[in-house]
């Protein structure tokens, strides 16, 4: 009797090497995680249009007796004039403790075991965003509590970012990072509209669950992490991958000693040969990397645009187009939803052309006009605000996304490290570190500057990204002089 022919999903699964399967399970894995963290983060930005409303839409219950007919519906202490301001305290007790804690936590990453690292930061930020939401049945009113937990979630936040892009980088070299990462990097946007959708789900009938489902569903995603996550390759007898080729030249990261070094000052970074035990770079060593200090302070100005609009468009549209709490969190995911095709974009053309800065730059060039043109014109009807609110996310995420995923892996295992692979949390946390102090200036910068118009709040994110793009000048030069110098150099993907 002759046997069948092996089934066509055996055979789909025994096509991919065993080394591909765990390298699709860490990113699937590292995937969830990063999206839990996102989702924890938003609910507050969709939760502020509840705390303090136009009493008079809102229909008040015949039982209730009030002494004061404009704020009897908004939450003490955010039922007065200055809520804007208030809410701003808020974005930054979270944005500034991330910032502060994220030039330690890269560190902490280097020499801590991810896995239990990664763990106890989600199990910690699930306890605190919880909190957050119990202020609603515990019926408290104290600013001091919500700035506390908001400053104790962004610090144990900073636990995320580094340690996810450290064990990527582990898993993936250097030939279609851009592009993996990209996609990968979907995350934020994804979070971000899961984040949206379930405190939407909520907002106006018991804003307390906003924070409580998100700050469960990260505690969940952190016990998946002790049970399940594997650091390296080597872990599990996998093998390890190229990081560098030696025939491969990239015109950003390259140290040759026939090249002009992209600082003219710059003193390469002595990393002795790496050995068994290879020792965590130092934060002075780090920033000796060439392209770390320029990226990272680009990623200032481009990370102030997008937590902006984190953190006040849901705002924003339900004050100029008039929507409801839910119905402005709905609509703001579409930005989003833009994020995710614009950072996968941006991954793709960086891989193809291998300029990393350039692709940037030319993403904010376009982005600064089409903000002035959105605050114009995207409120004039549903359909001009999806696309603009599409085109917007797509042009301020993309350059945000591919500098704090495929340029943070690259520049954390650039050659002149000779190999060293502890160096790649302490570059990202770094870079994004240094990102986050925008973070926070910008929603604060939001608050204090709305009340004079939203037209104000617009000029002072197009000028962030226009500074964003000339700080990357010097890097899009040395990129741009590079094509032209190597005239022969070959296009399209590299392998991993």
């Amino acid at each position: 009797m002759t046997s069948s022919p092996l089934a066509p999903g055996i055979k789909l699964i025994t096509s991919f090497s065993r080394d591909s399967w765990y390298r699709g399970f860490i990113l699937l894995l590292t995937f969830f995680f990063y999206t839990a963290y996102h989702l924890s983060r938003k609910p507050i930005s969709i939760v502020k249009s509840q705390l303090h409303r136009n009493c008079s839409f809102v229909i008040r219950p015949s039982d209730l007796n009030i002494t004061d007919n404009d704020t009897w519906c908004d939450w003490v202490p955010f039922d007065q004039d200055n809520y804007q301001n208030l809410y701003g305290y808020l974005d930054n007790c979270f944005l500034v403790a991330y910032a502060i804690g994220m030039f330690f936590s890269g560190m902490f990453g280097e020499r801590l075991p991810l896995r239990y690292y990664l763990a106890v930061g989600m199990l910690s930020s699930g306890l605190f965003t919880s909190l957050f939401g119990l202020g609603y049945y515990w019926n408290i009113h104290s600013l001091w509590y919500y700035c506390l937990v908001q400053a104790l979630n962004g610090l144990v936040q900073t636990t995320g970012w580094p340690a996810v892009v450290a064990c990527v980088g582990n898993w993936f070299g250097k030939g279609k990072r851009g592009f993996i990462m990209g996609v990968w990097n979907s995350h934020t946007s994804v979070g971000n509209i899961l984040g949206s959708l379930i405190a939407g789900a909520f907002v106006s009938s018991a804003w307390g669950m906003s924070f409580i489902v998100p700050g469960i569903i990260i505690g969940a995603m952190g016990i998946l992490c002790f049970l399940f996550l594997v650091e390296k390759p080597e872990d599990v007898n996998c093998t390890p991958p190229q990081h560098h080729e030696d025939t491969e030249r990239e015109p950003l990261l390259r140290n040759s000693s026939n090249n002009e070094e992209i600082f003219s000052n710059h003193t390469p970074a002595v990393v002795e040969a790496v050995e068994e035990q290879a020792e965590a770079i130092s934060f002075c060593g780090a920033l000796r990397i060439p392209g770390v200090v320029e990226f990272s302070l680009c990623l200032l100005f481009a990370k102030l645009v997008s937590y902006t609009f984190l953190y006040w468009l849901p705002l924003y549209i339900a004050n100029v187009a008039h929507f409801d709490p839910k119905a402005a969190g709905d609509m703001s995911t579409l930005f989003d939803v833009g994020g995710i095709l614009g950072g996968i974009l941006a991954g793709v053309i960086s891989d193809y052309t291998g300029g990393r800065a350039t692709t940037c730059c030319v993403m904010l060039i376009v982005a600064a006009p089409m903000l002035f043109v959105y605050n114009l014109v995207g409120q004039r009807g549903v359909s001009t605000t999806v696309g603009m609110l599409l085109l917007c996310g797509a042009l301020v995420n993309g350059p945000y996304a591919l500098i704090t995923t495929a340029v943070s892996a690259d520049l954390g295992t650039h050659e002149c490290l000779a190999g060293n692979s502890r160096a790649l949390s302490t570059v990202t946390a770094i870079i994004d570190g240094t990102g986050s102090i925008g973070a926070a200036i910008g929603p604060l910068l939001a608050g204090l500057i709305s009340p004079t118009g939203w037209n104000n709040v617009f000029y002072m994110l197009i000028t962030a990204d226009i500074l964003a793009c000339l700080l990357l000048s010097r890097l899009v030069f040395k990129e741009v002089r590079g094509w032209c110098g190597y005239t022969t150099r070959q296009r399209g993907f590299k392998e991993i």
